[in-house]
């Protein structure tokens, strides 16, 4: 990214802090605002140590060229002089959102991207109203978003796809990792996800199946190590010889009746569509090669994490 691309951080708490160091680490000049008062200095000098942290772990080159690309601003205003893109971290909230966001855009150049961090709410419950809603778009990040890379961007149905291919660039361009969600879902992909899974834990616990400790351990000490360099589909591509269909054929079934899913998503049309946006599907030479791969990146995982302390 040029350096003289400049972001405004709208909301100076966790998430917006991150989003500082975020910037700042690729290059951008950085203005922070929050309403309350000092909120927005206190976080710059936290943006400053965030950024010796990731230099400590060779993630960042100078740390302190970075920091002094932040600038804490007086007014929403001051925030958005000069800004070309807007990172939004207020309350999640529907009614501060389309508050916010009605100022974000009275204020801001024409051209300026506006992203909102929400978790949940779609952009379309809180821009429709806008003159300039064709440049607002969800932009999620995972917490913390300078240590967990993926951001989920997520248009409205107004929203033009020149605008998500720039975001894209944007967040490509300072080290994280966009994918784009097809068309508005409450919640995205991630926390729907995470709902599903964090339910589970839930009911298997309460039912008496196991202990909440055990459970943790079965994803960060089983499917956890597995899902930090792979997805889904990719692992069960390297768990059966003829890859993801043939997964599907001799496992689809039992999963079906593990979590009272339709059996037809692992066969037919269902699983067609699926295997027609996966283009490189592996031969069975392909995937015992991948499994290769798979285990050399697990042995290494598993080595990394036996070298570090529990604390």
């Amino acid at each position: 990214m040029d350096v003289r691309e400049r972001v405004a951080i709208i909301g100076s708490g966790l998430i917006g802090r991150a989003w500082a160091i975020v910037f700042a680490g690729g290059g951008c000049e950085v203005a922070l605002y929050d309403s309350v008062a000092g909120v927005a200095d206190t976080a710059c000098a936290l943006v400053a140590e965030g950024l010796d942290e990731l230099a400590a772990q060779g993630l960042v080159a100078d740390p302190k060229v970075a920091a002094a690309r932040v600038r804490s601003a007086t007014s929403l205003s001051d925030a958005l002089d000069g800004a070309t893109f807007v990172q939004e971290n207020t309350a999640e909230r529907l009614e501060v959102k389309r508050a916010i966001f009605a100022e974000l855009d009275r204020l801001a150049a024409p051209d300026t991207i506006l992203a909102s961090s929400t978790s949940t709410i779609v952009a379309s419950s809180f821009t429709e109203n806008l003159k300039g809603r064709q440049r607002c778009l969800v932009a999620h990040p995972v917490n913390p978003p300078h240590l967990v890379p993926l951001v989920e961007l997520v248009a409205a149905p107004w929203t033009a796809p020149a605008v998500v291919a720039k975001a894209k660039a944007v967040y490509e361009a300072v080290g994280q990792v966009p994918i784009v969600v097809k068309r508005e879902i409450e919640g995205f992909i991630l926390n729907r996800l995470q709902a599903v899974l964090l339910s589970e834990a839930f009911r298997l616990v309460e039912d008496g199946y196991v202990t909440p400790q055990d459970l943790d351990k079965t994803l960060k000490d089983g499917l956890g190590l597995r899902w930090s360099f792979m997805g889904p589909f990719e692992t069960i591509e390297l768990n059966a010889p003829g890859g993801i269909p043939d997964y599907c054929a001799r496992y689809g079934a039992s999963l079906s009746r593990l979590s009272a899913a339709d059996p037809a998503i692992y066969s037919g049309e269902k699983l067609a569509y699926v295997m027609a946006q996966w283009p490189n599907a592996l031969t069975a030479d392909q995937v015992a090669a991948r499994m290769r791969w798979r285990d050399r990146r697990l042995a290494a995982l598993y080595s990394h994490k036996r070298s570090q302390s529990a604390d």
